[in-house]
């Protein structure tokens, strides 16, 4: 894949990974009457809402920063064990495999975006020491 495909890819699946992530905390903050109702099937408490909806609005903000890469490997572990837990959550409560669903592609999502990003960082960086002919430096 060439590295402007690559950079948009990221960029694009990462932005939308964020919105979703985002308005999904929003909701888990304002403990919307549907995420409740998930909570209570699953036998949580409901103050775990307010745990979980910080924590996707704070790991969608770390994932869309490029300064610190080690925040950034956290948010993707966060979102990793918010989604594996999510699945067996629901296998746990004998609500079927295939509630289980939503849960695994949002893994895989997570999976590919921080593959992608590995293949962004991996690119080469262009180089600044050689000036473009537009911007020449006169030779002295």
């Amino acid at each position: 894949m060439k590295p402007r495909t690559t950079a948009r890819l990221y960029w694009t699946l990462t932005i939308l990974f964020c919105l979703i992530m985002i308005a999904d905390g929003v909701a888990g903050l304002l403990m919307e009457k549907n995420g409740q109702e998930g909570m209570r099937q699953l036998g949580y408490p409901m103050y775990v809402m307010t745990i979980t909806g910080a924590a996707k609005i704070l790991g969608a903000l770390a994932l869309l920063q490029n300064k610190y890469r080690t925040l950034k490997e956290w948010a993707f572990a966060g979102f990793v064990i918010d989604f594996a837990g999510a699945a067996a959550s629901v296998l746990f409560a004998g609500l079927g495999m295939f509630g289980t669903i939503p849960a695994l592609v949002m893994l895989l999502i997570v999976f590919g975006i921080y593959f992608l990003w590995k293949q962004y960082l991996a690119q080469p960086a262009a180089d600044a020491s050689e000036p473009t002919a537009a911007y020449a430096a006169p030779v002295v």
